[in-house]
């Protein structure tokens, strides 16, 4: 009908219209991966938290359209590779081939096809030309210092766990890359680099890609050279290709036509100025690179969804982003969300996490996994964050994932942002504190009473940290001195580091800031649980702590510092102990009571690991990187598995315990048990020190608590579970296992252990592969909200 004339000129207008926008909707229904040759942005395939129009401008800068259009932002526009010693690292050939077709070459390249529109013949032919200038581009020959040796072996151990993989595919035995989707290939860089170039560049990226999209990974010569070696194992023969002069010169003439200069500069007055596209006030969004099919514009092989947000982004191109989502573009610009969380979005996806390691295993995920970046800004004082992103401070040295260095140009502003938007309110000081919040006072300004106060506080600061209060020092390294137990980061870079506020805060609850951090909460409900020291006041004790830290290198040693092996003593108070151990894994937790019952609990699978009844436990100090303690005397195992689980019904298998693979040193199952629902969130202590262990099954909370229970014959521990579910449902306790007797509905029996419940239904089955052997699981059916579950244990003779 439109062809026939039969309707008005403005029905024809609305019916194009409406055409555009259909198509538009539709091809926008397509996903990136229908496009395998889009550019790809590594943060935009995470668990980014941006809108279709932030998504369209992290695009404009990551293709730098300001480069040639007048009015589109550039803020944060990426840099292109400096090319003015290109001849000196790249393959004549790979230059070639990718300046015919980048995307053919370099998938997911954000390089566009500037002679798509040329015939395959003159294709061939200025690519060429353009490959001999740019191998022309080389500083006068130098003697090269001798390459350091190189293992491929120890390459792949780096790439594996140094942190390469946040933006690019893991890799099998063979080298072949395990994934696509999101990341950025490096399939091409054996065909790309000249012999030992790949090594220069990854010693220094910076000096080529000045945008730090590949960051500087703070790598040695020799570590340069291995992850190099490991990367071009496949390198083709070297080639030696010589520059041809007359087609240099043709070259140098392309280079200026297709204004490559626009994002590429050299020190070359004859390629003249940048020639500019439309201004964005006369951009139609249908055409050009962001129509179907570019004809002479770049052609970025854009996904529709990409084309989507792109034309998203120009439609309101006049509104400013709020520094508040200027950080959050610029995380996912520089793909920090595959490491770091930020409030709700980022962190590491589950088929990365087993490549994120620590030496320090003991100290659980805060030792392998990077810190959040939620209130970052609240949390580091200016001065550090900078030095932290700017001068390569570092605090964790038990990290295997290394903290890049992006450089000035990619992080600009950044620290600013943070300083700008993330906020925690003042912290109210102690009465008559002796100091500031933030600098302690001149002890010669103070008045006879602060003086004592001060003098009380760092005492008590003392006793605090040391092994007669919280025993910090069994965890954290002290002023330079290693911790005797795991090695957690230097108690004495807290106040160069950390802004009061948010070490208030922090203090009084760890969980709430790293959820599953195993720092307990002394202060739970702000009371204080070691009530001798400072009166109990939590307040005085948290500002003491402050005071102390704020002394440096002349603060005193904590009492217990440098304590030899010992073995605890239970006396009239519970105590505790962390520490690995050969029944209660990495992630151990001792606690003997008065009386003689002590139990371990696994924190790393949400068990309970064993009972015993005697003395305590011995504590070797000198095991690699953590406290081991063993219990004295003959201990009752139980379960080592995950404790809690939502089984679809009772005939399904319980999951069990990943055992080492110590052929290749590696977990079989890395996620055990966090793809079962388990996640542990730390512990408090009441008032007589008896801890309350929390945890998750999925969306149920849980608080275990184990306590002795005289009042009944022969019962050594009474263990109370609450319960909290947001809907009602039902979860399988795996109570037992091995030899087991029933002796009522609700009660069992092993050779060392009776076990009473309180309700539930038990399921008494027989275990895969262990012939004679049961395992006791009781159904609990949860109603909504909350509820409770006891279990007597009695040690038997």
């Amino acid at each position: 009908e439109m062809r026939s004339g039969f309707l008005s000129p403005n029905c024809r207008r609305h019916g194009r219209l409406l055409l555009t926008v259909l198509h538009t909707v539709c091809v926008g229904a397509l996903s990136a991966a229908e496009s395998p040759t889009a550019p790809v942005v590594p943060g935009l395939d995470h668990k980014h938290p941006l809108n279709e129009r932030q998504v369209g401008n992290v695009l404009l800068n990551e293709l730098r359209c300001a480069s040639c259009h007048e009015g589109v932002s550039g803020t944060d526009m990426k840099a292109a590779p400096d090319l003015k010693r290109v001849g000196e690292r790249l393959k004549f050939d790979y230059v070639q081939k990718f300046i015919a077709d980048p995307a053919a070459v370099h998938p997911g390249s954000t390089m566009p096809s500037l002679l798509a529109s040329e015939s395959e013949e003159s294709r061939k032919a200025i690519s060429e030309s353009i490959a001999h200038y740019l191998l022309s581009l080389q500083a006068p020959t130098a003697p090269k210092e001798k390459a350091p040796k190189a293992d491929a072996n120890a390459g792949r151990s780096l790439f594996h766990g140094i942190g390469c993989i946040a933006c690019h595919s893991p890799r099998d035995e063979s080298g072949k890359e395990l994934s696509t989707s999101g990341d950025l290939s490096l399939s091409h860089v054996s065909a790309k680099f000249q012999a030992g170039a790949l090594a220069e560049f990854l010693l220094d990226p910076l000096k080529v890609r000045p945008s730090g999209r590949m960051p500087d990974m703070n790598l040695s010569r020799e570590e340069a050279a291995s992850l190099a070696s490991y990367l071009m194992a496949e390198s083709p023969a070297a080639e030696d290709q010589k520059p041809d002069a007359g087609k240099a010169a043709a070259g140098k003439v392309a280079f200026k036509k297709f204004n490559c200069t626009a994002c590429h500069q050299l020190d070359d007055p004859e390629l003249g100025a940048v020639r500019s596209g439309p201004p964005l006030s006369k951009l139609d969004p249908m055409r050009g690179c962001l129509s179907e099919q570019p004809k002479t514009a770049p052609n970025f092989h854009l996904s529709a969804n990409q084309v989507k947000s792109i034309r998203s982004a120009l439609a309101d191109s006049a509104t400013p982003p709020s520094s508040a989502d200027r950080i959050k573009m610029r995380l996912t610009q520089l793909n920090c969300i595959s490491c770091h969380v930020r409030d709700d979005y980022g962190g590491v996806a589950p088929d990365r996490d087993s490549f994120f390691h620590s030496t320090e295993a003991a100290l659980g995920n805060e030792a392998r996994i990077p810190p959040p970046l939620t209130q970052i800004g609240a949390k580091l004082r200016p001065e550090w964050l900078n030095r932290v992103l700017y001068d390569r401070e570092r605090v964790r040295p038990y990290m295997e994932t290394r903290m890049p260095h992006y450089g000035e140009i990619a992080l600009k502003d950044l620290p600013a942002l943070f300083a700008e938007v993330d906020h925690l309110g003042p912290v109210a000081a102690p009465k008559h504190s002796p100091s500031d919040p933030d600098e302690p006072s001149d002890p010669d300004d103070l008045t006879a009473q602060d003086r004592d106060l001060r003098n009380k506080m760092r005492t008590g600061a003392q006793q605090l940290l040391g092994d007669t209060g919280l025993n910090c020092i069994s965890c954290h390294n002290f002023n330079g001195t290693e911790s005797q137990g795991m090695k957690g980061l230097d108690l004495m870079t807290s106040f160069q580091r950390l802004q009061p506020e948010w070490f208030d805060r922090y203090m009084r609850n760890p969980a709430a800031f790293r959820p599953g951090i195993i720092m307990p909460n002394y202060w739970p409900d702000g009371k204080a649980t070691q009530t001798t020291i400072l009166d109990g006041n939590t307040d005085l004790q948290i500002k003491a702590l402050w005071d102390t830290l704020s002394l440096g290198r002349s603060a005193k040693d904590p009492s217990g510092l440098r304590s030899p092996d010992i073995k605890l003593v239970v006396t009239d108070k519970p105590v505790m102990h962390r520490g690995r151990s050969r029944i209660a894994s990495f992630r151990g937790i001792a606690v003997g009571f008065p009386g003689g019952t002590s139990l371990a609990f696994n924190a790393q699978y949400g068990s309970l690991a064993a009972l015993w009844k005697g003395e305590f436990v011995n504590v070797n100090w000198k095991s690699q990187g953590a406290g081991d303690f063993t219990p004295i005397g003959k201990t009752v195992n139980l379960p080592p598995d995950v404790a809690f689980l939502q089984l679809k019904d009772e005939k399904q298998p319980w999951p069990l315990m990943p055992v080492l693979d110590k052929p290749k040193m590696a977990n079989p199952d890395p996620l055990y048990p966090r793809q079962y629902g388990y996640a542990f969130a730390g512990y408090s202590l009441d008032d007589t020190l008896i801890p309350t262990f929390s945890y998750r099954c999925g969306d149920i909370s849980i608080e275990d608590k184990s306590a002795p229970n005289s009042s009944a014959g022969g019962i050594a521990l009474r263990r109370t579970f609450k319960f909290t579910s947001p809907k009602p449902e039902t979860v399988y306790f795996r109570a037992l296992t091995g030899k087991i007797e029933s002796e009522t509905p609700v009660i069992f029996k092993t050779s060392g252990l009776r076990l009473s419940l309180s309700q539930g239904q038990s399921v008494l089955r027989p275990m895969a592969g262990r012939e004679g052997e049961q395992e006791l699981l009781i159904k609990l059916t949860l109603p909504k909200g909350t509820s409770t579950f006891t279990v007597d244990y009695a040690l038997l003779p």
